[in-house]
């Protein structure tokens, strides 16, 4: 295996160390391993991490010889990378349980040292509070947010179908800068769900002029991953609009080419993007390694105008027989772009008694069509599924480029909570090889890092934050599968989140050492 050189500034640090003096200094932890991989796709090292007061302190061939540790970690030929980042997760559904503290386990275990919520245009519009409460509760990893458009829609004006007025727009405007203020990551949308999809593409461009003020990034989950409204390269376009006429980064979230319809379009979505980074625009984008999607069946096969108002609104109009033959309709078109009813599984925890069952195979079990069997489960409640509708060529294509990151999109009933970050490893990187060890950890630390201005992790420096994972390449594999999707991943050996370790041994410690990222914390400069 390959060992770069060290750097000037390492060298530095270290004689820094060593100094004039004979007296023994103590800092908090010193990692040694063979395998040292710093991020930003270089080159493995053999050598020294030293850590004190949550910050890396020194990286160097050796210890330094008047330095002892608190702890020290020998990690021998265990990867030593950059805690991992995830852009993309609903974690933060899990921490407002009557604040009671959560450790975040489920991602602690794939080697995640910090999550973003409020995704797809949700959560809390009250940032500032949010954050508030984490910090005084506690939390697992580092944590996130963005401002939600769904929220702030739904704050001003409810589920309704129509444009805002002119007041209703400034309002929407006050909560995005009030997010902002607060130290949000950016603007993020969910344009196919209700209420985002309600919205022009023009009063999205009016809020994201707000984040961009605050140097924030436009995050989408785009208006049409398959072939609903606008189609893949429609939805695509008006990402890159939105950039370009707000003038801000724009992060396409989880993308994919969704559905029989637009397999292949992945060529043509990866050229839109190229060159629209040539002209300037900021355009990146994560990934899930996963050929299923996690939605709901209302989710995957309900038109949107079914879906608008409340819950008592949106269920009448399922039930209502006169509009019964048009939404079956829809519906039926619907099942056909995701697959057919064999490729949506139950896979919701709370529906045990259809969980691990297709849909087709519940129409058989109750004797009734497809469509028939998936109303009834709406109307009793929704069920969470797994669809599977990507192709293996889409999903490689997206993958090897430099803009993709890691993500999980972490859901319920969905093995993408707990075993993303192993799983694109194990799968893509030792059995396929379609990406390097290094290429793995740039995409799943480095560049999302980078993308979103926190200067200080993503790579093992000096000076940076001490979020660091160490796990054995070989037992590194994911656990949780679609039928069991909760299932804790094995092979981080040890986990250090801002200097603490978290992970030791293979064994949560229980340490809450986690901190809520504030963007003007990591602000990149502009």
């Amino acid at each position: 295996m390959p060992i770069t050189k060290l750097t000037a500034l390492v060298a530095v640090v270290t004689a820094a160390l060593i100094g004039c003096s004979r007296e023994s200094t103590s800092i908090d932890l010193i990692i040694t391993g063979n395998t040292i991989y710093q991020g930003a796709n270089r080159e493995p090292i053999k050598g020294a991490i030293g850590v004190d007061k949550g910050k890396i302190i020194f990286i160097s061939e050796q210890t330094p010889v008047n330095v002892r540790a608190k702890k020290v970690i020998d990690a021998q030929d265990h990867i030593v990378a950059p805690g991992f980042i995830d852009p993309h997760t609903h974690a933060c559904s899990d921490f407002s349980d009557n604040n009671v503290p959560n450790l975040n386990a489920n991602y602690i275990t794939q080697g995640v040292s910090s999550v973003f919520c409020n995704v797809d245009g949700g959560g809390d519009i009250d940032v500032a509070n949010t954050f508030g409460q984490y910090e005084e509760q506690g939390i697992g990893t580092n944590v996130g947010l963005y401002i939600g458009h769904g929220s702030v829609r739904t704050a001003v004006m409810g589920r309704t179908n129509r444009a805002p007025t002119s007041a209703e727009l400034a309002q929407m405007k006050g909560l995005v800068e009030q997010a902002m203020q607060a130290g949000a990551l950016g603007l993020s949308t969910g344009l196919y769900y209700v209420p985002g999809n309600y919205a022009t593409t023009n009063e999205v461009i009016e809020l994201a002029k707000v984040a961009a003020r605050y140097g924030g990034v436009y995050d989408s989950h785009i208006r049409d991953e398959s072939s609903y409204s606008v189609g893949l390269v429609g939805a695509i376009k008006e990402v890159i609009t939105i950039g370009e006429q707000a003038k801000l980064p724009v992060h396409i979230a989880h993308i994919k080419a969704l559905g029989v319809d637009v397999w292949g379009e992945s060529t043509q979505v990866i050229n839109l993007i190229d060159q629209a980074r040539e002209n300037g625009i900021d355009v990146t984008a994560d990934q899930y390694p996963w050929r299923a999607s996690g939605t709901s069946i209302a989710g995957s096969l309900m038109p949107r105008e079914t879906l608008a108002g409340t819950k008592a609104e949106y269920i009448a109009r399922i039930q209502d027989e006169a509009q019964w033959p048009l939404l079956k309709a829809a519906m039926q078109e619907n099942l056909r772009r995701r697959g057919g009813a064999d490729s949506l599984l139950i896979s919701d925890p709370a529906r045990s008694e259809l969980r691990g069952k297709t849909l087709l195979e519940i129409a058989s079990m109750w004797g009734v069509s497809p469509i028939d069997a998936a109303r009834k489960i709406v109307i009793s409640g929704n069920a969470r599924v797994a669809s599977f509708n990507m192709s293996e060529q889409d999903i490689q294509a997206y993958m090897l480029q430099p803009w993709v990151m890691t993500s999980s999109d972490g859901s319920p009933g969905h093995p993408r909570k707990y075993a993303s970050f192993p799983k694109k490893y194990h799968e893509f990187v030792k059995q396929n090889k379609w990406l390097t060890t290094g290429q793995f950890i740039d995409q799943s630390s480095t560049l999302t890092a980078k993308t979103f201005g926190l200067t200080d992790r993503g790579e093992l420096n000096v000076d940076y934050v001490a979020d660091i994972v160490i796990f054995d390449e070989n037992k590194f594999t994911p656990k949780a599968d679609y039928i069991h999707p909760e299932e804790l991943s094995e092979g981080v050996r040890w986990m250090v989140v801002n200097g603490e370790l978290v992970i030791s041994d293979g064994k949560l410690t229980n340490i809450l050492a986690g901190q809520v990222i504030r963007h003007s914390q990591a602000k990149a400069s502009k």
